[in-house]
């Protein structure tokens, strides 16, 4: 019985015609020709391998899946035309798809075992990035110490040059945002106060506020957001064009370096921006009270000044170097991480501003809770 030839076999009198190139080039089109005859791979009892130019493991699989690995394994002495280097390769390929077994089905998960996985796989993830942060946090800590009685290692160069970068250069961007933001306050406190006749302590609102929370709140988060990335891509691109390993190799540390003049620069100048928006944004505050309200300044510091005291003030300032070492240390902290592709770039400079972001707002809502707690 004789079949009409595709490509690359055919079947004539219970013997199967191999021919042509059975390598990796053609996989597709091997691939096709085996499940279109897979019923020629059963009732053949002989194999002819004079009409076939190339082979190689791609196509020795493909021959294991048209004949079956253990039949072609019983073929192989009875072959014709068949090389010893050919034989090799097909016995190997065949007792390896033996030794693999069969391939294990697919498990079925339903919709609430996937959601309660990715549950773990997130909380494994926020568990492992936790203790990076804290590792890091340890060297960064042992760096400062190590140098604080040396003089000699301090970089004083490196850490106006961040200050420059990470405060005078946002002064523009907190005092707007703060002042705007300021306005809205004053604006819907007067209006919500208004029906009950207190509108007077609206300047209480704009003044609580802003220096116990947004002030350093919104400060923090455009930090994390402008300053955190930009120390995650510059450290990142450094680490992918193997200038950390070039520190490293003359013997000198990356932390001491890249790390503590940005820590430095950044416990220094985040401080200073609160300040800068409590005012900007008291400011603002003012300014549409005296617009909407009729309050004159004058009146205004002198509401400001009876029924606010400086512990406000203090309890606002106490978190911004906090929040500026943390958010100098995960901003170096990723971009450390990075592997070396502008991809993992890109992605570790996310992370740094979604942690950062989140670590800020976190610990705020628990130093909210504790000077509630402390009456302060």
């Amino acid at each position: 019985m004789t079949t009409s030839p595709s490509k690359y076999l055919y079947s004539k009198d219970n013997a199967l015609y191999l021919e042509g190139d059975w390598v990796l080039r053609h996989y597709h089109d091997l691939q096709q020709a085996v499940s279109q005859n897979l019923s020629l791979g059963k009732e053949a009892e002989t194999l002819d391998f004079s009409n076939i130019s190339s082979l190689d493991t791609a196509g020795a699989g493909q021959l294991c899946t048209l004949i079956g690995a253990d039949n072609l394994i019983q073929h192989l002495d009875q072959a014709q035309h068949l090389s010893a280097e050919r034989k090799a390769l097909l016995l190997t390929v065949a007792q390896a798809i033996i030794e693999a077994g069969p391939a294990a089905p697919p498990r079925k998960t339903s919709a609430i075992g996937e959601f309660v996985g990715n549950i773990g796989i997130a909380t494994q993830s926020f568990g492992r990035d936790a203790v990076e942060l804290l590792a890091f946090i340890g060297l960064t800590l042992q760096s400062m110490l190590r140098i604080a009685l040396r003089p000699s290692k301090w970089r004083i160069n490196a850490v106006v040059q961040q200050i420059e970068e990470t405060g005078l250069n946002a002064v523009p961007i907190i005092a707007l945002l703060t002042f705007l933001v300021g306005a809205v306050i004053a604006f819907l406190g007067s209006t919500i106060l208004k029906d009950f006749g207190a509108t007077l302590y609206t300047v209480d609102l704009v003044g609580f506020s802003f220096m116990r929370e947004f002030a350093v709140l919104l400060t923090a988060i455009l930090m994390a957001g402008r300053t955190a990335s930009a120390f995650t891509a510059q450290i990142g691109s450094m680490k992918a064009n193997e200038e950390i390993d070039a520190l490293r190799a003359q013997g000198l540390d990356p932390i001491q370096i890249l790390v503590l003049p940005r820590v430095f620069a950044l416990l220094i100048t985040l401080p200073l921006l609160t300040f800068i928006g409590m005012v900007s944004g008291i400011l603002g505050g003012a300014l549409v009270c005296y617009v909407v309200l009729g309050i004159s300044p004058t009146m205004f510091l002198a509401l400001f000044q009876a029924d606010l005291t400086i512990t406000n003030f203090y309890v606002g300032m106490a978190k911004a170097p906090i929040f500026a070492f943390l958010i100098a240390v995960i901003g170096c902290l990723q971009g450390f991480k990075v592997s070396g592709s502008a991809q993992s770039v890109g992605e570790h400079t996310t992370a740094a501003v979604v942690h950062s972001i989140f670590i800020v707002i976190v610990l705020d809502a628990v130093a909210a809770l504790y000077y509630m707690e402390m009456g302060w």
